[in-house]
């Protein structure tokens, strides 16, 4: 069966992504034809309608009104996305997908998309110094590799002229690409004139698509890596951060630990101390009326701990988690960070998870982890700058994910209408292309090929958090022996000793005493230093 899975994979040469701007429209004709529809190179037709991949179709955008937080119309370039850019996308048929349907949607793979393979995420802690490496060198590598497929908009749609004549888009790197689109997400609007903007607008944050959002977000993500260095079996870990004592990721090893010098910034003996911050200047762009454009704006900011604690004493507890799965409605009230008894509100971190009301002033659980790290995580609109944004959000998904299967809520528990803009079931995720409307991901993520090693069976976890990485280097083992030449007996009685190791340290870990299984506007930096004085939002 593994070398089925293999043989199709191998056969899978195009990986879904959803990002922004894809290559192929990015120009004048595609603005002015308001057309992307890009010819897929398995057939040589728009779609790949020849081999019935897809068709070219008009893009209908839902009608159902918004709530009252953003009431302007006409002026922001995200409002009924897509259509300030394009009316006409490539509608994928079956399994198909991309902006061209010349990939598979979510969990399916293979020349035609017909194999189903779920992919497991795991806990950090748990892989072994191998795989954590491997996935800090695929950050790296996200880091420094222009992305092929997509590219940014580095100016709004009526800057680049009526018929598109002036078209202003870049090249940016795989990893940056998805730090610029949760900060194009999530950015004020421009109401003309220096500094003259509309903040009380966000469509990923604050209201019901947060978590469908990320979902789709962080799913693209992975598979862009995967796409990036051909790694098929590729999954964005995940920190189970319930009850930590600190940050347990932050060390040389993992996710970089203090600098001696400056307790603001990564050590030098994490490679993430070189790299460079994107989109964190906010009120700049305000004032220039301009976009981000990606260039390097200084470095990662990090001091975990030294946080305004009179916002956020603590990391989140295994019991405030609890609480929040066992709340059964989605949303309430007027579905924003003032709703009370909500789900989503209280994961997202505007309500207490000990009563369910909001709490102005407060950063809890999703909102708190952020605040907690104290730097470039502590901004809406950079915070995907810090590579723990990963873990942190792939853990808050798996919450979403134990209450979709706690609660198994019917469809119409999303709201289709008067949630704050870009929040509706119907409405298309923000700046996504091809598009994704946000009640389609209000499912498990088992219909999206992808599950959490901690929510699996314990066989099944002991299999997938120890026993594979094991097996995994008595297979390395084995091969080096038979090079050896060295007696098949050596070899079982290694492979054994292998898997009591695993056993016992499957064991040791369970036994720990620690689980199992983030409102305003407020300086970065707390309490260490000067540097890095501008103002963030707290939720990310």
């Amino acid at each position: 069966m593994r070398s089925k899975v293999v043989f199709f994979l191998l056969l899978h040469l195009f990986w879904t992504c959803v990002c922004q701007f894809p290559r192929p429209c990015a120009n004048s004709e595609g603005l002015r034809t308001k057309e992307c529809c890009p010819i897929w190179d398995g057939d040589g037709s728009a779609c790949g309608a020849l081999s019935g991949r897809g068709f070219c179709t008009e893009v209908l955008v839902s009608d159902e009104p918004h709530g009252p937080q953003y009431p302007h119309s006409g002026i922001d370039d995200r409002e009924r996305w897509p259509l300030a850019f394009f009316n006409r996308t490539c509608r994928c048929a079956g399994n198909y997908g991309g902006f061209n349907c010349g990939e598979c949607r979510f969990g399916y793979w293979g020349t035609n998309c017909a194999e189903y393979r779920e992919s497991v995420r795991r806990n950090i802690l748990t892989m072994s110094p191998a795989e954590q490496q491997k996935f800090i060198s695929y950050l790296n590598l996200a880091k420094n590799t222009i992305n092929r497929d997509y590219v940014i908009a580095t100016a709004t749609r009526a800057e680049m002229g009526e018929n598109g004549e002036n078209p202003m888009f870049s090249d940016i790197n795989t990893y940056d690409l998805f730090v610029w689109v949760h900060y194009y997400v999530s950015r004020d609007t421009f109401l003309g004139g220096p500094g003259n903007v509309w903040r009380d607008i966000d469509f990923a944050h604050e209201s019901a698509a947060f978590l469908p959002w990320h979902r789709v977000f962080l799913t693209n993500w992975e598979n862009e890596i995967r796409k990036l260095t051909g790694d098929f079996n590729f999954t964005i870990p995940y920190w189970d951060w319930r009850d930590a004592p600190n940050c347990e990721v932050c060390t040389d090893a993992l996710m970089g630990g203090r600098s001696s010098l400056n307790p603001n910034l990564i050590s030098p003996a994490s490679i993430f101390s070189s790299w460079k911050v994107v989109c964190t200047e906010l009120e700049e762009y305000n004032n220039r009326e301009a976009l981000c454009n990606a260039t390097g704006e200084g470095p990662l900011l990090r001091n975990p701990g030294n946080q305004d604690r009179n916002r956020v004493p603590r990391l989140p507890t295994t019991a405030e988690v609890e609480f929040t799965v066992s709340i059964p409605n989605y949303e309430t009230g007027a579905l924003d960070r003032f709703a009370n008894m909500s789900f989503r509100n209280v994961l997202e971190g505007f309500a207490s998870p000990s009563t369910g009301l909001a709490v102005p002033g407060q950063s809890t659980m999703h909102n708190s982890l952020h605040m907690y790290m104290n730097g470039s995580m502590s901004s809406v609109q950079g915070s995907a700058n810090d590579p723990i944004f990963l873990l942190h959000h792939a853990f808050v998904d798996s919450i979403f994910e134990r209450w979709l299967r706690t609660h198994q809520p019917p469809r119409s528990s999303y709201p289709r209408a008067n949630a704050p803009i870009g929040h509706n079931d119907g409405y298309y995720m923000v700046p996504f292309l091809p598009l994704y409307r946000n009640g389609d991901y209000f499912v498990s993520n088992k219909a999206l090929g992808y599950e959490y090693a901690y929510l699996l069976d314990p066989g099944q976890r002991f299999v997938q958090e120890f026993l594979t990485p094991y097996l995994q280097q008595a297979q390395q083992i084995w091969q080096w022996l038979l090079g050896a030449g060295i007696l098949g007996g050596a070899i079982v009685a290694i492979i054994a000793v292998l898997l009591v190791v695993a056993r016992r340290k499957w064991k040791r870990n369970h036994k720990r005493k620690r689980a199992s299984s983030y409102g305003e506007r407020q300086p970065l930096l707390q309490s260490s230093s000067e540097e890095g004085s501008a103002s963030f939002q707290t939720t990310m």
